[in-house]
C-alpha cells in the first residue's frame, strides 16, 4: 500500500513539474498539419530550400545546417520564426555560407513551415535505424521545354558549349545536378578546380576615397567586406558616425535569386531533364 502511495506521489509529482516546465521544442509535440499545406510545402521546399538544406532537412551540398536540430525551427510554432529568417536571409554568427533572402508570400512560407514541422513530427528518435533509402525518379521532366527555358532564362550567363558543357557526365547524380543548377554553386570536379563564386562590392567613403573587396555582410545599417590583401573592413552606412557614401554590388548569384522567386516545380525538372543530356 505505502509503494501504491508513493507511485501517485511521484507520479503527481512528475505532472507538476510537467505543467511548471513545458516541452522545450513544441513542434516536435504539434499535431499533424494539413495534408494539402504539407504537400505543397514540401514542393517548394524542393525548388528553395533542398540543395542547401537537403531532401531530408539534414543538410545539403550547399553548406546549408540541419533544420531537423535547429533551435530555430524546433521552436517555432507557425512560422513566425522560420519566416524573417527565410525573407530576409541570415549570415551565421560563427561562420559559414549565408543564406540569401526569399521574398515568398504568406501562404508559401506557411507551407513550408507546416512541411517542416511535419518532418520534425515523424521523425525518429537518436539513435533509431536509419531509414529505407528511397530513390526517387528525378529525370521526370522535359528536355526540349527544359532547353527552351534555358535558352529564354539563363543564356546571358551560361552556355551549353562553355560552362556547362558535359554537364550531364561530369554529374551524374541526378539530384546534385538539380541542386547544382538551381542553387548555381558548382559541384564534383568543377568545384575542386574553381574557386566559389562571392560577390564583389565597392564602398563609396564621405572622404571621397574608395573600397573594393569580397562582399562579408551587407544590411541597412552596415557593410562589411575583405580586401584583396586579406584585410576585414566594416563601414556604417546611417547615423552620425557612417562612412560610406555608396554601395555598389556585384553579385553573381543575383540571377539565381531572382530566378528562386519565379521558378516553379515543372520549370526545374525540365531544365533538369535538358542539362542531363548535356554530355561529350
Amino acid at each position: 500500500m505505502r509503494f501504491v502511495w508513493f507511485s501517485l506521489l511521484l507520479i503527481a509529482g512528475q505532472q507538476a513539474v510537467a505543467q511548471q516546465f513545458p516541452p522545450a521544442f513544441p513542434g516536435q509535440l504539434r499535431p499533424a498539419g494539413d495534408p494539402v499545406v504539407v504537400d505543397r510545402g514540401r514542393q517548394i521546399y524542393d525548388v528553395y530550400c533542398r540543395a542547401c538544406h537537403g531532401a531530408d532537412l539534414r543538410g545539403g551540398d550547399m553548406g546549408g545546417p540541419n533544420l531537423l536540430r535547429s533551435p530555430l525551427v524546433l521552436n517555432d510554432r507557425a512560422g513566425e520564426s522560420i519566416g524573417p529568417v527565410v525573407r530576409n536571409g541570415r549570415t551565421p554568427e560563427g561562420g559559414g555560407r549565408p543564406m540569401p533572402p526569399l521574398p515568398m508570400p504568406d501562404t508559401d512560407l506557411n507551407a513550408v513551415a507546416e512541411y517542416i514541422h511535419s518532418v520534425i513530427r515523424t521523425a525518429a528518435p537518436q539513435g533509431a535505424p536509419p531509414p529505407k533509402k528511397v530513390e526517387l525518379n528525378l529525370l521526370t521532366g522535359n528536355a526540349k521545354r527544359g532547353q527552351r527555358y534555358f535558352q529564354a532564362q539563363c543564356t546571358a550567363c551560361h552556355s551549353p558549349a562553355g560552362d556547362l558543357a558535359g554537364i550531364g557526365a561530369r554529374l551524374t547524380d541526378i539530384g546534385q545536378l538539380q541542386d547544382s543548377w538551381v542553387s548555381g554553386r558548382r559541384l564534383g570536379s568543377v568545384a575542386a578546380t574553381r574557386p566559389p563564386r562571392r560577390a564583389q562590392v565597392k564602398v563609396g567613403l564621405t572622404n571621397g576615397e574608395a573600397v573594393s573587396g569580397t562582399l562579408e555582410r551587407l544590411d541597412d545599417f552596415s557593410v562589411s567586406l575583405r580586401t584583396a590583401d586579406g584585410d576585414y573592413r566594416s563601414y556604417a552606412r546611417r547615423g552620425s558616425t557612417a562612412t560610406a557614401a555608396s554601395v555598389e554590388v556585384d553579385d553573381p548569384m543575383a540571377g539565381h535569386r531572382r530566378l528562386w522567386t519565379t521558378l516553379t516545380n515543372d520549370d526545374m525538372h525540365d531544365v533538369t531533364a535538358y542539362l542531363a543530356t548535356l554530355k561529350p
